[in-house]
């Protein structure tokens, strides 16, 4: 069956880093385009970064730009979000999602980690 399982969440102090990653399995890695979103308490969930191919395009939430990279390894089955320069505002569940390039009713959800950034 389809699973998404990140890691890497965690608490970090302002201004610091923290790499998430989402193991993926149950489908063909490489048709679907990656993304992570967020969901902070009492707001909607919201896309923060996507990629669609390895070394392909990439696109970004204006909060993000320049402070988070996105990438993925399709030998590895794997997306990652490197976070750096972190702020309070990021503090959320970050989540996994997977859709089909070719079939986009495709879409699946990991089940989320917390990232705190917190003084």
């Amino acid at each position: 069956q389809v699973q998404l399982v990140e890691s890497g969440g965690g608490l970090v102090q302002p201004g610091g880093s923290l790499r998430l990653s989402c193991a993926a399995s149950g489908f063909t890695f490489s048709s679907y385009a990656m993304s992570w979103y967020r969901q902070a308490p009492g707001k909607e969930r919201e896309l923060v970064a996507r990629i669609v191919r390895a070394g392909g395009s990439t696109s970004y939430a204006d909060s993000t730009k320049g402070r988070f990279t996105i990438s993925r390894d399709n030998s590895k089955n794997t997306v990652y979000l490197q976070m750096n320069s972190l702020k309070p505002e990021d503090t959320a569940v970050y989540y996994c999602n997977a859709r089909g390039l070719y079939d986009p009713l495709n879409n699946y959800w990991g089940q989320g980690t917390q990232v705190t950034v917190s003084s």
